[in-house]
């Protein structure tokens, strides 16, 4: 009898069908504790001690993550985008679940009892396979998810670093700049005529210190563009004439000859790389990166975020069918967004550039990190579909971080090429450079605080009210009136600057 019992000690019966599958269960929450039950002590401690490892590893590195300086959300979001850490968790996710998945059919093996009926061993089968699925399903979904992400990585971001700078230094991405500057383009490239148009040209210059950000807007119809010297576009368009259109047809007209006339034939978008350096010639910026983003398919990415938080104080007609954003507090999606941004109805060039820089301010706003994580399969889709630009990958994450630093605690604001502070028919380019200068200045806190929109803007010619009241002009004449000789003392349009100084978005934004 003490033989029988030492030997059910060692090797105990094997279990009815009901209490096997209940051990097998309890694998999957806690692998091998069906290999303990069975007096397999040794490969169950060894399971057991490395899951519980796996937690404690993984809860230590949620903790370092949360105690991050740059914030959890924003620290996981740059993370996702970078293609070391997408491959290296999509590896660890494969490995484990192999792991996983041969320790419950294993627990079973080892449990079930024998000779079963043909009837019970395909239930049984069935319930084990469905406590499988509960571990293949979501790791197949992230590995799936990791995929996604890094191939939209390398087809988006596939620029390649400047030679002419150091390498990239996680440390000091920015090599010690004072400014990060990115022309933000709009490109419409519909079925029903030829070509590109680039109609929203936008250069964001940001401060990598305290994340201010100044807007500066380009009209479409901007004239007499310069180009660098000694390049073959300022050649096919000589000085004093110059280029005969307008700004948005510099990306067609390169695109038409890229080899003959682009700035670096060899880059990804010629066009869009000449686009950039012109701009950045024209207003005395060094714009290191673009982002250009298919109107049409801009709203494909405002779906994929969920839609955007717009306050609307005046109806916005649209489209040809008689479309209306009406009045009130309202989360536009992504078609109305693209119309809010797009529509000239009652309005004008001017007008609805305010508008695009009102939505990149919501935009920014109103997306977080945990959005990149949660959407990323459509966001993906859309972002592959509608983005292009030189931002190389490894530049990402700092652009993240950046981002996150402009929402949190900078101060965005707008300056705007447009009249009345400049002649878009004949722009005075020098001109032009000392406006962008002192506007970016203004911007970041390097000057006095910028003027609120509802009070009288200084003249760039005159200066101000005093001027006004030497001219006998009278002490309440805004800016705008003066421009326009409405009665209307600012622009009906949310977002439609004024005056030769930035303004800040909170102030004209509603």
């Amino acid at each position: 009898m003490a033989a029988e019992d030492d030997q059910r000690d060692e090797a105990p019966a094997r279990l009815s069908t009901g209490r096997a599958l209940l051990w097998t269960a309890a694998s999957v929450p806690l692998p091998g504790l069906a290999h303990l039950r069975m007096r397999r002590r040794v490969a169950g401690a060894v399971i057991l001690g490395l899951y519980l490892a796996g937690i404690a590893a993984l809860a230590f590195s949620a903790w370092r993550i949360g105690a991050h300086e740059s914030g959890a959300m924003a620290l996981l979001a740059g993370m996702a985008v970078q293609s070391r850490w997408l491959l290296g968790a999509m590896g660890l996710v494969f490995v484990a679940a192999v792991l996983w998945l041969a320790v419950v059919l294993h627990s079973w093996t080892i449990t079930r009892p024998a000779g079963m009926p043909l009837g019970r061993r395909l239930l049984s089968g069935a319930v084990v396979l469905v406590l499988c699925l509960a571990i293949a399903a979501p790791s197949a979904l992230a590995l799936h998810g990791g995929y996604t992400a890094h191939e939209t990585l390398a087809d988006v971001f596939s620029g390649d670093e400047d030679p002419e700078l150091p390498p990239h230094d996680a440390a000091d991405p920015w090599n010690g700049a004072e400014r990060v500057n990115v022309l933000l383009i709009g490109a419409d490239s519909a079925d029903n005529r030829y070509g590109v148009r680039t109609d929203t040209m936008m250069v964001a210059s940001m401060d990598p210190e305290t994340g201010d950000a100044v807007l500066v807007g380009l009209p479409r119809n901007l004239e007499n563009v310069r180009f660098p010297e000694d390049s073959a576009l300022a050649e096919r368009y000589p000085e004093p004439y110059g280029f005969d259109l307008l700004l948005n047809d510099v990306y067609q007209t390169v695109a038409e000859e890229p080899d003959e006339l682009a700035l670096n034939p060899v880059v990804g978008d010629p066009s869009a790389d000449t686009l950039k350096k012109v701009i950045g010639y024209n207003v005395g910026l060094d714009i290191g990166y673009y982002a250009m983003v298919d109107m049409m398919g801009f709203r494909d990415l405002i779906d994929a975020i969920g839609g955007v938080q717009v306050r609307i104080e005046e109806p916005i007609p649209y489209g040809v069918h008689g479309g209306v954003l009406e009045p009130g507090l309202r989360r536009l999606d992504g078609h109305e967004a693209l119309w809010y941004g797009r529509s000239r109805v009652n309005s004008d060039d001017y007008g609805r550039m305010g508008r695009q820089g009102c939505l990149i301010k919501y935009v920014t706003e109103q997306v977080e990190p945990t959005t990149i994580l949660t959407s990323y399969r459509r966001l993906a889709g859309a972002t592959k579909r509608t983005l292009s630009t030189d931002i190389p990958q490894s530049k990402v994450p700092a652009f993240i971080e950046l981002a996150d630093l402009v929402t949190d605690t900078g101060r965005m604001s707008t300056f705007q090429l447009s009249p009345p502070q400049v002649n878009t028919a004949n722009p005075d380019w020098d001109e032009v450079r000392d406006l962008v200068a002192e506007a970016i200045a203004a911007g970041s806190g390097e000057t006095d605080d910028m003027p609120d929109a509802a009070s009288p803007s200084a003249s760039p010619e005159e200066g101000g009210e005093d001027a006004e009241e030497a001219a006998g002009e009278g002490d309440d004449r805004t800016e705008w009136q003066e421009y326009t000789g409405l009665d209307e003392e600012e622009p009906a349009d949310p977002g439609r600057q004024v005056g030769s100084e930035a303004t800040d978005l909170n102030t004209i934004c509603p």
